[in-house]
């Protein structure tokens, strides 16, 4: 089987459109679905069930991915060995929180760049909270992610910096705000019987607040259960209710302004924030480059 008939399957497998991932590999639609098709033929199984709203792997297509980045990552090493490259070369793929790539990865990504000018960076976005689920399925080489205070045995993750979680209100007049402001929000006790919070639906600051709750003893209201700090930051700034979200994602949000942090006696404690990848995937030259330099830009402060 061709490497780049391994590549091309692999994008769909993650895309699941095969649009998509013409675009990305600069192929034309009928191409990646002839190279798909070629390699279905050959292996005698469909790998991919399509219909007309929508594609998805099959059993022996989610097998084969497996097999597919195994065999590309060995073949990248394999030439790198043979040819004896002083300059690393080929691909890494990052995710992370659009708020994350400049507020954590921007430094890192620089200076990766001037280190390792022929390294391609494939970035995904999204829900911080699907960070290690997709580092685990071996979607990703690297994430950016909060520290989880239970560590699979097979993830690796390195601390970058830390950032408070804060407590956040309305900054303009209405009926939450004043609620919270009643409820004795200047001296940092508050009664929050009845405010509305704005909560994560899941990941690791969900685990945080979830344990907050049950220190304080609260059964808290909860008017929506959000995916992405960016969103609770949006919705508490519409006065739908108190959320909870990382300093720095409220200074990089755009909607500082409209939101107001509140202090909280015995509050949450600062979320570590972090590369997590597998221990297997660091033994590629290309992945352990990359996580060394985000080493080295950050220091070890954390």
């Amino acid at each position: 089987m061709e490497i780049r008939a391994l590549s091309v399957f692999l994008s769909v497998s993650e895309t699941l459109n095969f649009s998509r991932s013409g675009e990305l590999l600069h192929m034309s639609v009928s191409a990646v679905s002839r190279t798909v098709q070629r390699l279905e033929e050959e292996l005698g199984q469909p790998l991919l069930e399509r219909d007309n709203r929508r594609v998805r792997l099959t059993g022996a297509g989610r097998e084969f991915r497996a097999y597919a980045r195994h065999a590309i990552a060995e073949w990248q090493q394999l030439r790198r060995k043979l040819g004896n490259d002083e300059e690393l070369a080929g691909e890494v793929s990052l995710f992370c929180s659009v708020t994350a790539t400049y507020s954590v990865l921007a430094p890192i990504l620089e200076a990766f760049r001037i280190t390792h000018p022929a390294v391609e960076i494939k970035m995904h976005t999204g829900d911080q909270a699907d960070g290690i689920g997709r580092i685990l399925e071996g979607r990703d080489d690297v994430a950016v992610s909060g520290r989880p205070s239970q560590m699979p045995r097979r993830m690796e993750f390195l601390p970058l910096l830390e950032s408070p979680l804060q407590f956040c209100v309305p900054a303009a007049d209405c009926a939450v705000r004043d609620m919270v402001l009643a409820a004795g929000a200047d001296g940092g006790d508050i009664d929050w019987s009845g405010i509305p919070f704005i909560v994560p639906e899941r990941g690791i600051t969900k685990e945080m607040l979830d344990a907050w709750f049950r220190e304080q003893g609260l059964r808290p209201t909860i008017y929506a259960q959000v995916a992405g700090h960016e969103a609770i930051v949006a919705m508490v700034s519409l006065g739908l209710g108190v959320g909870i979200a990382p300093q720095l994602v409220i200074e990089g949000s755009g909607m500082a302004s409209r939101v107001k942090q509140i202090p909280v006696r015995e509050g949450l404690p600062p979320l570590t924030v972090g590369l997590c990848s597998l221990g297997q995937r660091l033994a590629s030259p290309l992945v352990k480059s990359f996580w060394d330099v985000a080493g080295q830009t950050y220091g070890s402060s954390v």
